[in-house]
């Protein structure tokens, strides 16, 4: 996929992002993710006190996988480093986003103000490096 079909794949519909970060003793951990595209980066929230919170404020180094499970099954798969912030207004502005593309645009700004607290963290993953195939099994 060119860099323009990724991101329209990665941005349809709601599908979701897994997150794998390293743990502090290297073990792997991978979790699901709501995420929308900012800018060619790929923003989600998480709480600060979750295993990916204090992973990626530890070691921002992240991958992202976000696929799809039908025939003919594509993926996408990005490296990249992670900013975190807890900064209150681009936090409530992603999580609004975030309310719109998964929970519709009607409950967009409840969801927001409902997940935009203290002890919620931002975070934006610029990537380094995309694989992404399409029509798989083709």
């Amino acid at each position: 996929m060119s860099e323009q079909e990724w991101q329209a794949f990665v941005a349809e519909g709601t599908r979701t992002g897994k997150v794998a970060t390293t743990r502090p003793d290297g073990r792997p951990h991978v979790a699901p993710v709501w995420f929308v595209l900012d800018g060619g980066d790929l923003v989600f929230t998480t709480g600060k006190d979750t295993v990916k919170g204090r992973a990626l404020t530890t070691d921002p180094r992240v991958a992202i996988c976000v696929d799809d499970e039908r025939p003919p099954f594509s993926f996408v798969l990005i490296e990249g480093t992670a900013t975190v912030s807890e900064e209150m207004g681009p936090l409530l502005d992603a999580a609004i986003k975030l309310g719109a593309r998964y929970m519709g645009a009607d409950r967009a700004e409840e969801f927001g103000r409902r997940n935009a607290v203290p002890g919620e963290l931002l975070i934006r993953v610029r990537p380094d490096k995309v694989i992404a195939k399409a029509a798989l099994s083709e």
